[in-house]
């Protein structure tokens, strides 16, 4: 009797705890944030955070990078999204979108930026470690390995970036969780 008590009261706690209401029809514009690639013609990286998806933005945020290089006319937005792994799809993406798009009706801040010479060099760097994430496949919300993971994964692997996740960037740690398989080496 006790337990339902409980589930009757939070019920419609959780039921309305997502300030964007559903999902599907939450904003997914541009904040604003971002240079007009058409205007700016340098390199740029960004990391973005934005407060996850319903009860969970309550303590925890998404991140994502954006990168460009320079003269490019589009920015590639790297991240990681758990649902792709229910159509059994990786769940990194890399693809052509807006940097900064707000998630699922969260307001995106902005985490870091590198713009110029400096930027154009290290989006070689970040695409390599992409390429190295070791859980293309693999999603969960806690401990990880997340979205979050993954930019801590390319933080850690182009650590020149000086990222710093913010403690809301729960799954950020899991990285330290990686062990590489051991490699046979034949000696003549």
């Amino acid at each position: 009797m006790r337990k339902r008590i409980i589930y009757l009261l939070l019920a419609p706690l959780l039921a309305g705890c997502s300030v964007s209401g559903d999902w599907s029809t939450a904003s997914r514009e541009s904040a604003g944030i971002a240079p007009d690639p058409s205007e700016f013609q340098d390199a740029i990286i960004q990391v973005y955070g934005a407060d996850a998806w319903g009860w969970r933005g309550w303590f925890a945020i998404h991140t994502w990078i954006a990168v460009k290089r320079a003269g490019e006319q589009q920015y590639t937005v790297l991240d990681v999204v758990g649902w792709r792994s229910y159509w059994n799809s990786r769940v990194v993406r890399a693809s052509y979108d807006i940097p900064d798009r707000h998630w699922y009706g969260a307001r995106p801040d902005l985490l870091l930026e590198i713009r110029g010479d400096q930027a154009e060099v290290l989006i070689d760097r970040i695409e390599s470690a992409v390429a190295e994430y070791p859980w293309k496949n693999e999603y969960k919300a806690f401990p990880g390995p997340n979205s979050n993971t993954f930019v801590a994964w390319v933080g850690h692997r182009v650590p020149e970036l000086e990222l710093d996740l913010p403690f809301s960037a729960i799954g950020s740690g899991y990285v330290t969780q990686y062990k590489p398989e051991p490699t046979l080496t034949i000696i003549d």
